[in-house]
C-alpha cells in the first residue's frame, strides 16, 4: 500500500470508471478529476492509498478524515473501495482496510466507518472487522457537481 502520485492516474482512472459501473453511477468528468486533485493535496481532507502489485495498480481506497462532535479525536470515513475485478481474491481489499485500520491506530484516529449496499458480495470481508450496525442513511440531494 501506498499514497497515490501524479503518474498513477491513467491507473486510477481506469479502475475509478469500474467503481462507477459496479455501482451503476455515471460521476461527471469534472468531479473524477477535482477528486483525484484532492487526493494528491496534502491539505484536502480526502486521501487515497493504493494497492500495487509488479508496479501496477490493482486497488484503490478514497477516504475523508474528518472532526466529530463525539470525540476530540479525528474520525477516517472509508468512502470509495475497488479492486480490480482480475485481482479479487487474492487479500487486496484486506490489505486496502487493514492499511486504514493500522493508520488508525498510529496516528490516534478514534473510528474508522464506512457503509456499502446490503447486497455487495464484499460484505463478508467487511464482517471480518466488525458487525454492520442498524442505523440508516438518508441523503438529501442538491446536484451531482
Amino acid at each position: 500500500m501506498r499514497d497515490p502520485t501524479a503518474c498513477d492516474e491513467g491507473p486510477w482512472r481506469r479502475l475509478w470508471s469500474g467503481y462507477a459501473a459496479f455501482y451503476k453511477s455515471q460521476i461527471p468528468a469534472a468531479v473524477t478529476t477535482a477528486t483525484w486533485q484532492r487526493m494528491l493535496d496534502p491539505r484536502s481532507a480526502i486521501f487515497g492509498r493504493v494497492a500495487v502489485v509488479d508496479a501496477t495498480v490493482v486497488g484503490f481506497s478514497a477516504s475523508i478524515l474528518h472532526d466529530c462532535t463525539w470525540t476530540t479525536a479525528p474520525i477516517c470515513y472509508l468512502e470509495d473501495l475497488f479492486v480490480d475485478p482480475e485481482y479479487r481474491g487474492h487479500g487486496f481489499g484486506r490489505l486496502l482496510i487493514q492499511d486504514l485500520v493500522d493508520r488508525a491506530k498510529s496516528q490516534g484516529w478514534s473510528r474508522l466507518y464506512w457503509h456499502t449496499q446490503a447486497a455487495n458480495p464484499a460484505r463478508h470481508l467487511y464482517d471480518e472487522y466488525v458487525a454492520a450496525d442498524d442505523f440508516v442513511r438518508y441523503r438529501v440531494i442538491f446536484h451531482s457537481g
